[in-house]
C-alpha cells in the first residue's frame, strides 16, 4: 500500500601502501655474532588456512543454503580472518531464525505494470539534455534530473520541484521534507512520472550482548529505495519504500528497472543474512552465494532489481570483500574490489623468502648444515632459528669484505626479484560479472587482474570482452616504491586473453577512457603521458604517446578524432618535485593515432582553483550539437582573470564560485563564451559541490547549493533564477491526514 507525501508535511577510485616486511637481516650493517641468553620469545606455529569443508580452493560459486550454514561458513572462514569470531556467541536474532525464502518468491509480478505516457502528461521543450553517463542507454544516479519541463531536486532531507520551462516562467512549485530520520539524500532516479530515491537509514533491533541477558537495541545500515509517483506535481505520493541490509553503494538504470547494490559489513559476533523490507514488513531473503577461495570475507554485497512500475523485485547477495567501483552495460554488472590477503599471509611469505630465497644462495656447506637444524624434530622453530642465525654470522665472520659484500648483492637481487612477485600477486583486482535482464540475475563469472583500478573509467565491455586499464604499485625493501600500468582483455569468463604490462613506468593512471577499439590512457608523476592504445586485437599495443605539462583526470569524446581533457597545470620545481597549479582543459587531436596532439589548452587560475569535474563526470558538460562545454569553478577572486568580486564582506576569503563556459571548435580549440556567477558577493558562500550543467531548447540550466540560474546559449544573458537555499520562508510542521494509495494495476 502506498503513502501519501502530506504537504505541509514539512515544507522547505586509492592507494593504500603497504610497508615492506622487516627482515631479520639488514643489509646496511656489518653482521655481528650476539650470544642469545634471553628468554625465547612464543614459537609462532604456521597453519594450512585452506583446510575446511567449504573452502577447497576451487574458484567456483557456491550456494549459502541457511543461516545455520552461514554461520558455519564464517566459523570456517575464522581460520584465515583477522576478524573476531566466537562460534558459540548467538543473538537473538540468530536464534530467530531469518525466514531463508528464495529470491524468486517475491519475483513475479502481483499486478500489471501501469502504462507508460509521459510524452502525452509533459508538454515542455523540444530539445533537452540528462546525466552525464558512462554508458549509453544505461543511467545514472545524481541528486538533479530533469526532462523537458520540471527540474526535481534532492539535497539533505528535501525534494525539490521546479517548473523550468519556459525558463521566464520557471518557479519553484514544491519542497517538501521527507521524514527519513535526518539522513541525506544523494541519488534518484527520474523515469516518466517516476523517481526513485536513494537514501541510507538503519534498522532498529533487539540483540542481546555475550554474556548478559537484557536485550539491547542494535543498529544496523539500511538502504531505502522509495518509488514516487510525481504526475502531480504538488502531491507527489510515495508508492514503494523498499529497504535493503547494507549501505547504498552505486546504481543504474535500464529501461524500467533500477539496480543498485548495497555493502551490508558483516557482524561476526552475530552474523545474519541481509533481507529485504517493504514498508517495514519483510518480503524476501535474497539468494545467498560464496566463493569457495581462500580470501577474507567482509562484506554482503548485494545487487537488487526492482520494476518501477510494477511489483517486481528480485536480488542476489555475494559474499566478498567491500566492493569498489562499478562498469555496467546493458546486459551485464561488473562489480569490482582490492584483493584482501588472508591473515598472516605476510608471516608466511617472510619465513618462506629465507628458505626459498636467501639458503640457496649461502654457501653449500652451510645449506646443510640449516636442513639439518630445520630436520630436527626436537628443537622448536624459535630454537632451530637460534642455531641458524648463530651458524650464519659465524660463517660471514669468515668471509673476507668482498665476498659477503658479493654474497649480500646477490641476496639483495634475488629477494627484490622475490618480493616483486609476491608484491604483485597480493596487489590484484576481482572481478565479478552478473548478468541483469530485467529481474533475472544470474551470476557468470569471476576474474583477476594485476593492480588496482582507478575508477568505472577503467573498464568498458565490448563485445565479448571486457577490458580494464589498472596501475600495480607496492613497496620493497632495498628498492623503494615501484608503479606500472597495464591494460587487459578478458573474455566472457573473465580469463585473461591478452594484455600490455609496464606502461609508463614509475606512473600512475590519472584517467582513461574507452572507446570502441581505442583506449586513451592519460598517467603522470612528473609529466602527463597521453597514450592511444589499440584494443581491435586481444594484444594491446600503444599507436601512439603524447608528452606535456599537466595531468588530465576526466577524458570525454568530442568526435571520433578528438578528446577533450579536463585536468591541471603543473610546473616542475628546481628540487625534482611537481607543483599542481590551475584546472587545465585541453582538446587532443588523435586523427593521426602515431603522433597524438594538443589543439589547444585553456588554464583558469591557480592551485586554489577547484572543479568538481576533476572528480565527478557528472559536473562535466558537453553537447556537441552546439560545441559548448560547461565546468563548475571555484577559486580565489585574484587567481582569475575572467571574473571580479563585489564581495564585501569578509575580504579574507573571497572567493568566486560558478561556471565557466566555452565554444569548442576542433580547428581552433576553446573560445570563452563568458562565466555564469552563483556566488562572489553575498555573505554566504555556497561552494560549488553538486555542480550541474544541462539544457532545455535553447536555455543553459546550471545549478548549484545555492541557485538554479538560466542563462541564453548564444550570449549566456540570465533569463531567471531561483534560489535553493536559505530563502528566508517559513518552515510548516503541520501534519495533514496522510492519504492512502490503491496499489498499481
Amino acid at each position: 500500500m502506498g503513502s501519501k507525501i502530506s504537504l505541509p508535511i514539512i515544507v522547505a577510485i586509492s592507494v593504500i601502501i603497504t610497508a615492506g616486511i622487516m627482515y631479520a637481516i639488514s643489509f646496511d650493517q656489518e653482521p655481528q655474532i650476539r650470544v642469545v641468553t634471553e628468554t625465547l620469545e612464543p614459537e609462532v606455529i604456521y597453519v594450512d588456512k585452506s583446510i575446511s569443508k567449504f573452502f577447497e580452493g576451487t574458484n567456483d560459486i557456491k550456494k549459502i543454503s541457511s543461516q545455520e550454514e552461514l554461520i558455519s561458513i564464517l566459523e570456517a572462514t575464522s581460520t584465515f580472518s583477522s576478524s573476531f569470531y566466537d562460534p558459540r556467541v548467538r543473538s537473538m536474532a540468530t536464534d530467530d531464525m531469518v525466514m531463508f525464502e528464495t529470491a524468486e518468491s517475491a519475483g513475479v509480478p502481483t499486478a500489471d505494470p501501469m502504462p507508460v505516457d509521459g510524452a502525452s502528461k509533459v508538454q515542455g521543450g523540444t530539445d533537452y539534455s540528462t546525466t552525464n553517463v558512462q554508458v549509453q542507454n544505461v543511467d545514472e544516479p545524481d541528486y538533479l534530473k530533469n526532462d523537458s519541463k520540471y527540474v526535481y531536486i534532492v539535497s539533505r532531507n528535501t525534494l525539490s520541484i521546479i517548473d523550468a520551462h519556459p525558463a521566464e516562467d520557471a518557479k519553484l512549485i514544491l519542497k517538501i521534507a521527507l521524514d527519513i530520520e535526518s539522513q541525506y539524500i544523494q541519488n534518484m532516479f527520474l523515469n516518466d512520472d517516476r523517481l526513485v530515491i536513494f537514501y541510507n537509514g538503519q534498522s532498529d533491533e533487539e540483540i542481546i550482548p555475550q554474556f548478559d541477558f537484557i536485550p539491547r537495541p542494535s543498529y544496523n545500515p539500511v538502504t531505502h529505495a522509495l518509488i514516487v509517483d510525481v504526475s502531480d506535481k504538488e502531491n507527489p505520493t510515495i508508492l514503494k519504500d523498499y529497504s535493503i541490509d547494507g549501505h547504498f553503494r552505486d546504481a543504474r538504470m535500464i529501461e524500467d528497472y533500477a539496480y543498485f547494490v548495497t555493502n551490508n559489513h558483516i557482524n561476526h559476533q552475530y552474523p545474519r543474512l541481509p533481507v529485504i523490507m517493504e514498508d517495514s514488513v519483510r518480503i524476501m531473503t535474497p539468494d545467498a552465494f560464496y566463493f569457495d577461495n581462500v580470501e577474507e570475507f567482509s562484506n554482503f554485497s548485494t545487487l537488487t532489481a526492482i520494476d518501477i512500475f510494477g511489483d517486481t523485485i528480485n536480488s542476489e547477495t555475494f559474499l566478498m570483500g567491500y566492493t569498489g567501483s562499478f562498469y555496467v552495460s546493458e546486459n551485464n554488472f561488473y562489480l569490482t574490489y582490492q584483493q584482501n590477503m588472508p591473515f598472516g599471509f605476510y608471516e608466511n611469505s617472510s619465513r618462506d623468502r629465507f628458505y626459498d630465497v636467501i639458503v640457496p644462495l649461502l654457501p653449500e656447506e652451510i645449506q646443510d648444515e640449516i636442513k639439518s637444524i630445520q630436520s630436527d624434530s626436537s628443537l622448536s622453530a624459535s630454537e632451530q632459528w637460534v642455531n641458524i642465525s648463530k651458524l650464519m654470522q659465524n660463517s660471514y665472520n669468515k668471509m673476507d669484505k668482498k665476498e659477503k659484500e658479493e654474497l649480500f648483492e646477490n641476496i639483495r637481487d634475488a629477494l627484490n626479484e622475490y618480493d616483486s612477485k609476491i608484491q604483485e600477486d597480493a596487489r590484484k583486482t576481482i572481478i565479478h560479472k552478473i548478468s541483469i535482464d530485467q529481474d533475472k540475475i544470474e551470476y557468470v563469472a569471476k576474474g583477476t587482474v594485476p593492480g588496482r583500478l582507478l575508477n568505472q573509467f577503467s573498464m568498458d565491455e565490448s563485445g565479448d570482452r571486457f577490458r580494464v586499464a589498472t596501475t600495480t604499485e607496492y613497496y620493497i625493501q632495498h628498492e623503494g616504491m615501484v608503479r606500472s600500468n597495464g591494460v587487459y582483455v578478458l573474455d566472457e569468463q573473465l580469463n585473461i586473453v591478452g594484455g600490455l604490462d609496464n606502461i609508463a613506468y614509475d606512473e600512475s593512471i590519472f584517467s582513461s577512457r574507452f572507446m570502441g577499439d581505442r583506449l586513451y590512457l592519460v598517467t603522470f608523476q612528473q609529466i602527463d603521458p597521453f597514450f592511444v592504445i589499440d584494443l581491435s586485437t586481444d594484444t594491446p599495443k600503444i599507436l601512439g604517446e603524447l608528452k606535456i605539462p599537466g595531468f588530465s583526470n576526466y577524458l570525454h569524446p568530442y568526435d571520433e578524432e578528438h578528446i577533450i581533457g579536463v585536468g591541471r597545470d603543473t610546473k616542475e620545481m628546481d628540487n625534482g618535485r611537481v607543483q599542481q597549479l590551475g584546472v587545465k582543459i585541453a582538446l587532443f587531436d588523435v586523427a593521426d593515432v602515431t603522433a597524438p596532439k594538443v589543439v589547444d589548452d585553456y588554464i583558469i587560475g591557480d592551485s586554489s582553483t577547484q572543479s568538481e569535474s576533476l572528480h565527478n563526470h557528472k559536473a562535466f558538460f558537453f553537447d556537441k550539437t552546439r560545441n559548448v562545454l560547461s565546468i563548475p569553478i571555484s577559486a580565489d577572486v585574484e587567481s582569475l582573470d575572467d571574473v571580479t568580486s563585489s564581495r564585501m564582506f569578509a575580504p579574507d576569503y573571497n572567493r568566486w564560485s560558478g561556471f565557466y563556459v566555452f565554444h569548442i571548435d576542433k580547428t581552433d580549440g576553446f573560445e570563452s563564451k563568458g562565466t555564469i556567477t552563483h556566488s562572489d558577493s553575498d555573505w554566504r558562500y555556497y561552494g560549488m559541490n553538486n555542480a550541474r550543467t544541462f539544457y532545455i531548447d535553447d536555455v543553459l540550466y546550471t545549478a548549484s547549493q545555492g541557485f538554479l540560474k538560466m542563462n541564453s546559449f548564444d550570449d549566456l544573458g540570465e533569463i531567471n533564477s531561483i534560489k535553493l537555499e536559505n530563502t528566508g520562508k517559513f518552515i510548516d510542521y503541520m501534519e495533514e491526514p496522510v492519504m492512502e494509495i490503491e496499489p498499481v494495476r
